[in-house]
């Protein structure tokens, strides 16, 4: 008797904590960001409070996702201290750290990695025109920058996420140009573990008066993204902005394998809030898609991290191929209770 396989569609179960939500940049899309000197700067007993009750609910993935501090600014080194030792804190507490904090350093790229699996930064569009429009007072969003960012992830080892931010004022052309430089860089370092393709969804604290991207596009960008980028990167696609049932199967249809972390709230996209892991299974199985949880690290690239992380990361994969396990039964490592 033959048995009946469904296909794998992956999502991460996380959360998300937000060291602070002041931003140097004025993109005129974003619902996330407020003035410097506004956002109170999150604190380690703050995040304690706030992961503690995690720690028996399987969520493995910690997103640290902060707003920028001007890479000149006297604030910039306490800023990013405190990035990574809210980083260090949710290792200590057995979660796994995935930071996007917008462009650093090549140093702080190389000291983060020692405690985060993965990494991230969106490059959004690589279309210079964007910089006299919705990026007019943004500098970190300079193509190279951003590029600058993929690359140097590349040289340090780092698992990377990347991804396109669609209909903000590019053209069609722009998407295939920035997927080609991203597929250009994976073939020279093999570091990118998903491309995600983010449709624009207007927000209440956006100044930008554009409408949402066309969902009927989405699909075929998904298929030329595809065909573009090599097989080894996965397409993700934010299942909360992607409200139609149908629209999401023919975005996995199309090619997408991966619904990114499933959290709360999508702190980029607040008033879209992530739909529910049953009815998000539900809806794919509908279509004979199986819902799987995964880390924010993926396999290929354990080798990448340091004995320290690969033991938590190993300890993860374990209880996601044994759930009967007791969650967060982890040894972490005491060199963590050192630095």
């Amino acid at each position: 008797m033959s048995t009946f396989h469904f296909r794998k569609i992956t999502y991460s179960p996380a959360y998300t904590i937000v060291p602070t939500y002041e931003c140097f940049n004025r993109c005129t899309y974003c619902n996330f960001r407020v003035d410097p000197g506004k956002s109170p700067w999150m604190t380690l007993s703050t995040a304690e409070s706030l992961l503690k009750p995690l720690q028996n609910q399987n969520v493995c993935e910690i997103l640290i996702l902060s707003g920028e501090v001007h890479p000149n600014s006297p604030k910039r080194y306490e800023w990013f201290q405190c990035i990574y030792e809210l980083c260090e804190l949710a290792l200590k507490m057995g979660f796994l750290p995935h930071t996007n904090a917008g462009p650093l350093s090549f140093e702080e790229m190389q000291r983060l990695k020692n405690v985060n699996v993965s990494m991230g930064l969106m490059l959004e569009q690589l279309t210079p025109a964007l910089l006299k429009t919705v990026h007019r007072y943004a500098p970190s969003k300079f193509p190279q920058t951003r590029l600058q960012q993929l690359q140097w992830a590349g040289e340090l080892k780092i698992p990377f996420t990347t991804g396109l931010l669609l209909g903000i004022g590019e053209t069609e052309n722009d998407w295939w140009e920035t997927l080609e430089a991203i597929s250009d860089l994976h073939q020279r370092y093999h570091h990118i573990q998903e491309v995600i393709l983010q449709p624009h969804s207007p927000g209440n604290q956006q100044t930008l008066d554009a409408p949402p991207f066309d969902p009927h596009e989405l699909p075929k960008v998904i298929f030329r993204a595809r065909q573009i980028l090599p097989p080894d990167i996965t397409i993700q696609i934010p299942p909360n902005l992607v409200k139609d049932d149908q629209w999401l199967l023919a975005c996995l249809e199309a090619g997408a394998r991966d619904l990114g972390g499933i959290g709360p709230k999508d702190e980029v996209n607040p008033d879209y809030p992530h739909p529910h892991y049953q009815a998000l299974r539900a809806i794919v199985q509908s279509a004979e898609w199986e819902l799987i949880p995964r880390l924010p690290v993926y396999p290929q690239f354990d080798h990448w991290l340091s004995r320290e992380l690969q033991a938590i990361v190993q300890q993860w994969r374990i209880l996601q191929t044994n759930p009967t396990r007791v969650p967060l039964a982890l040894s972490i490592p005491s060199y963590l209770d050192n630095h």
